[in-house]
């Protein structure tokens, strides 16, 4: 865990909020409707944010990674990535629609169901994250400094800085003291700070209270 990239701060990001999102649907005070919106408005959050980041390692990572040739990476690690991120996405509409069908109707049989379908997606998520870091990570790691993988790191930046401002707030929320400081490595403080108090003010404002 000293070595943390980017890759597994956010991994470990969407670990915490799926056990965030499990528990808090497992205690969940039925007819409460404000709890359900909440928990509606911090799912959309991780959805939105693991959304980009597969649309990213789908259009840029793994088109990278074939360029190596097999003797870098199997090829079909690669294939499995991407049905492993489809699998991850037909769970997580599940529990967007089970999230939903909670705001609309905050019982405890919503609930419960919502939190099935968030135990889940957890376990289809974390066979995918530790697939990827134990298949793919060393990869990239081992090309980290080169002008190729700094290329792809250039397009995996795009989106604009209230996007960038989200991730930053997101990955910083209850985060523990290792994995700040391993993000203040890959983020200059100054512009990790202006990112996240600034352009991510409205993650601090909608989706960090719902968590404390």
């Amino acid at each position: 865990m000293a070595d943390l990239t980017m890759n597994t701060i956010i991994h470990t990001a969407v670990r915490r909020d799926l056990a965030r999102m499990h528990r808090a649907l497992g205690a969940f005070p039925a007819g409460d409707h404000d709890r359900a919106r909440a928990l509606q408005r911090a799912w959309r959050t991780l959805w939105n944010q693991l959304h980009h980041h597969h649309v990213s390692e789908d259009t840029y990572v793994w088109p990278y990674l074939r360029s190596l040739g097999p003797d870098a990476i199997d090829p079909s690690v690669l294939q499995a990535m991407e049905d492993e991120h489809e699998a991850m996405s037909r769970a997580m509409q599940d529990v967007t629609a089970a999230v939903d069908g909670l705001a609309s109707e905050p019982t405890a049989e919503r609930a419960a169901a919502a939190a099935s379908a968030v135990a889940h997606t957890t376990a289809v998520t974390d066979r995918h994250l530790v697939h990827e870091e134990n298949e793919v990570m060393p990869v990239i790691v081992a090309r980290d400094h080169t002008p190729e993988w700094k290329a792809v790191e250039k397009q995996l930046r795009t989106g604009g800085p209230f996007l960038a401002g989200e991730l930053m707030a997101w990955l910083q929320d209850g985060a523990e003291p290792h994995v700040v400081a391993a993000l203040r490595k890959n983020v200059p403080p100054p512009v990790l700070f202006v990112l996240s108090r600034g352009f991510g003010r409205a993650y601090h404002r909608e989706v960090a209270p719902v968590w404390r």
